[in-house]
Parts: C-alpha cells; structure tokens; sequence
C-alpha cells in the first residue's frame, strides 16, 4: 500500500510517500519520498507561531512539497490530463477559504498523470484549527482528483507509532504501555492497553511543558523557538560545574517550585512553574550566567515532574512500555533522564524514544497512523463532509 501523508497542524508543512507491505502493526515500511517546510523564520519574530501566517504558508506550499515527495519516489509523471469543469468547480469550492491553492492544485493534476497511490492520510487533529483545514481539504481535493480514499487520522497517534518506528517496522510493543505525550500544545498520560484502544489518564491543567518552556525563553530574551534555547544553556551551565555540586550552584542563583509533585493524581500544572520564572527576573538585568542557572533550574523542575508523574503510572497502571513522544520527547536532558531512571530502577519495563528527526511533527508519522486506520478511509464523496479538522481532538477518543 502506497500512502502519501500530510502534515499541517502546525507551523510545519510536509508531504510524504510511504509504501507499507503487509497489514498493521507487522508491516514493513519504506520511506519512498519526504519533503518538509519550516516555518520556524517566519513565526520568530512574532515569538510564537501566528495562525493567519501559518494558515497561508501551508496553503502555498502545499503543491510543491507534494511534487518534491512524489519526484523523490520516483511517482510522478509529467502528462497533460484534463479536468472536466464539473471537478474543477467542486475543487475551487472546497478550497474556496485557501486563497490560490485550488488553481495551484488544477495547475498540478493538469500536468502530471495520476501517481500511484493507494490511500491519502492527512492529520485531522489536534492543532491549529485553521492550519489543519488546508490539509484536510487539500487532501480531499486530491482525494476527488486520483479517486483515491482518504483518512484523518489523530496527530497524536502519530506521534505514538513514531516513537516505537525503527525506519523500516514498529516495535513489538508489550501492553499494557504508557506513553507520554509532551509538546508544545500537550502535555497528557496515555494508556494503552492495545493499538487504538487508548485511555487518558493524566493531563496539564494549564499549560503544556513546551508552552512552559517557550515562554520562559521569552522572559530571558531568547528567540524563538524557545525549547532549544532554553536546553542549550541550560546544557552550558551544567557543563560549567560538571565536576562540582550542581545543586550547591544552583541554589545559589535560584530555587524553583515542582507543582504538583505530591498530589496524588496523575495531572500535570506548567502555569506556575512559569509564574516563578517571571517573579525571579522581573526587573533584573539578568547576567548569561544568570540565564543558564535559571534555564537549568527550569530543565530540571520540568523533567522531574514528568518523571515523577510517569513513574507514579507505571507502578499504578502496572506498565511493562512506556512511549516518550512528541516535540519535547527531543530535548536530550529529558531523554538521559528518563534513560537513566528507568534502567536503573525498572528494568523490565521496555523505554521507546522517537528518533530526533520524527520526534517533531512530521508526515511520515501521519503515514503510519493512515496505515492504522486505513480501514476507516473513505472514498472522495464521503470524504468530503465526514473528515473534519478538530483543533481538540482527542486521542482517548479515537
């Protein structure tokens, strides 16, 4: 089965081309074509990611991420073809909110012969509502256009699957398993006691751990993203003291709380955190070494709440996977930390880490959902009013 996927919940845009033999979760998978666009410049100087801007940056590089993914897998054929004015007006309706996609997708098909593709999977939810839209409805026009199923599948599961894909199959994973889902929109305990049988049993209050660490990094003047930044000097500072008490430093400069690390439930609260940061800076000329202690401190507090809450899971839920995924899942102290601990003190319980590369949002791994729902895809004319971009969808829903 030949899937193209596409990504757009965010500030990414990409388009792959992945073939799976055989049936889910036992495929093979290859990696046929990928193409990706970051919006990463054009958001930086807003701070944060800006929807209006990300809405129209998806819908002008929608087109030519799809030819580079079909061109890298050598499925993609210059031919002229024509479009009946029937389809064509269906087309320009169903991308009348996306100003010039629907003449650039016409443009497309009108030049090129049908690849071969057996199923369009397109991220459906959570996200950016009015970012999502353009994928949805872009893959429905292709949909309509190659009559080929389309499915919309949970970005969130993708995320999942990513973290248990090795390039070519996913792991034998044992259940029941626990993934941790931390990005910049998510910060949620998942238990799974099978593929797609998910249960939400703990989530933020607030905000999300990458929302934290994207708004710390504004309050210590670094751009965006802040993620990245805030880890790099907090890796510096470590490296500073790396023969010393860290500790005894750290105190030194800043001390922060660990909300909710003893409440009992499974529940996550960033918000806090966030608020001691901003009472430790305001009105400070903070020094560079300033800045690294308390990005350090801030690293720490955030990891050892995650691992605290995870490990409360494991033993409560009686966990024998646990699945780090999603944007955060890349930040290399976290992942050492997890490393470490679960070696250490539970070593049968079986830690899957996302490659660096798949641990951002990605399509390969909306390729790997379609795959998993590929029985729920539907055809052009249904697809049209039953796929819906969902900017809350939920995974324990799925």
């Amino acid at each position: 089965m030949k899937i193209l996927s596409i990504e757009t919940s965010c500030d990414e845009t990409a388009v792959s081309l992945v073939e799976a033999s055989g049936d889910f979760p036992s495929a093979t998978y290859q990696i046929r074509g990928n193409a990706l666009f970051s919006q990463v410049d054009i958001h930086r100087e807003y701070g944060g990611v800006f929807p209006a801007l990300a809405k129209r940056e998806h819908a002008a590089t929608l087109v030519p991420m799809t030819i580079k993914a079909l061109k890298d897998a050598d499925n993609l054929e210059e031919s002229a073809q024509k479009v009946s004015t029937e389809t064509k007006a269906k087309i320009k309706k169903l991308l009348e909110r996306e100003p010039g996609l629907a003449e650039k997708v016409l443009d497309f098909t009108e030049q090129h012969s049908n690849p071969e593709i057996d199923l369009i999977a397109v991220t459906a939810g959570p996200g950016l509502e009015p970012a999502l839209w353009v994928g949805v409805n872009f893959a429905k026009a292709l949909g309509i256009l190659w009559n080929t199923p389309v499915v919309g599948v949970n970005h969130m599961e993708g995320h999942v699957l990513a973290s248990v894909f090795s390039g070519e199959k996913l792991a034998d994973v044992q259940f029941p398993a626990l993934s941790l889902l931390i990005s910049g929109g998510h910060t949620e305990l998942i238990k799974i006691s099978d593929w797609q049988h998910y249960e939400k049993i703990g989530q933020t209050r607030d905000d999300a751990v990458g929302e934290a660490f994207d708004k710390v990094a504004r309050l210590l003047g670094l751009p965006y993203p802040g993620g990245p930044e805030i880890s790099r000097l907090a890796q510096e500072f470590r490296n500073n003291y790396l023969n010393n008490d860290l500790n005894h430093y750290l105190n030194n400069y800043i001390k922060l709380p660990r909300p909710m690390l003893e409440s009992g439930d499974l529940d996550f609260s960033f918000s806090g955190l966030k608020t001691a940061v901003r009472y430790a800076v305001e009105g400070k000329d903070l020094s560079e070494k300033e800045k690294q202690a308390i990005a350090c401190e801030f690293e720490n507090a955030a990891a050892e709440v995650l691992l605290k809450k995870t490990e409360q899971a494991v033993n409560e839920h009686d966990i024998k996977s646990l699945i780090l995924g999603g944007g955060v899942s890349a930040n290399q102290y976290l992942r050492q930390t997890f490393t470490d601990f679960f070696q250490t003190e539970y070593p049968e319980v079986t830690l899957y880490l996302p490659d660096p590369k798949l641990s951002t949002d990605n399509s390969v791994m909306i390729a790997l959902a379609g795959h998993a729902r590929a029985k729920s895809a539907l055809l052009p004319a249904t697809a049209i009013s039953e796929i819906v971009a969902s900017g809350n969808r939920s995974l324990a829903e799925e």
